[in-house]
């Protein structure tokens, strides 16, 4: 598996991102936001979290707008893989490769903490790790967390299945408790806990492990 893990200024979980590949066995390039092409044979994009551009205007909205972001937008577009954690989700959605948008938490306070995750579905290489109903804990850290959506598009997740994990105890306000969706094609997930947090025993859990083994798994089949 070849990875691509981009950097913009003010990330901060870049570096725990390309671990958490490497650990799985990828082979990682570490992508800047001027760049404007992804490395050649590239198989799936990390889109980390942070706070790109001091989260200015809006989360994510102004690293949308980057020379790397229509790299990976053309990458999704073609059917390659994506995964966007927390500021990284925001990304997606400015992008719009990733419907809805993420919002300031309903308490109106920053949220660091571990929480607990339903697996809502196994039907994709992020998901196929787990057991659909698995209960997972994994890190979150985020101000703007919130996920919002009109109600025609959080039917239409429910609907094809596309809502990947889902908070047991909300922390943040999110519609229909949603913590993290898919693509239509299922090749692209955006969520605000951090698995990559959660991939090393030596920080308390490994429940975010799973993830990185079975997309290694998958492309390394492919």
């Amino acid at each position: 598996m070849r990875a691509a893990v981009v950097v913009f200024p003010g990330s901060n979980c870049d570096r725990d991102l390309a671990v958490a590949f490497s650990a799985a066995g990828a082979e990682v390039t570490m992508v800047w936001h001027k760049d404007s092409a992804l490395p050649d044979g590239v198989d799936i994009v990390g889109i980390p979290g942070g706070f790109s551009y001091g989260d200015y205007l809006r989360c994510g909205a102004i690293a949308a707008q980057s020379p790397i972001c229509r790299a990976v937008k053309a990458h999704a577009d073609r059917g390659g893989y994506v995964l966007g954690v927390c500021n990284g989700f925001q990304v997606l959605t400015e992008t719009g490769i990733l419907p809805g948008a993420l919002l300031r938490n309903a308490g109106l306070k920053y949220i660091c903490k571990t929480v607990e995750l339903k697996v809502e579905t196994s039907d994709s290489a992020f998901t196929d790790g787990y057991n659909q109903g698995d209960v997972i804990g994994i890190p979150v850290a985020h101000h703007d967390g919130n996920y919002f959506a009109d109600q025609a598009t959080l039917a239409e997740l429910r609907e094809q299945d596309r809502v990947a994990f889902r908070y047991v105890d909300n922390p943040n306000g999110a519609a229909d408790d949603i913590a993290g969706i898919l693509s239509p094609n299922r090749r692209v997930l955006g969520m605000m806990p951090h698995p990559e947090r959660a991939a090393d025993v030596r920080h308390g859990g490994t429940d975010g492990a799973a993830m990185f083994r079975n997309l290694a798994g998958v492309m390394t089949a492919a």
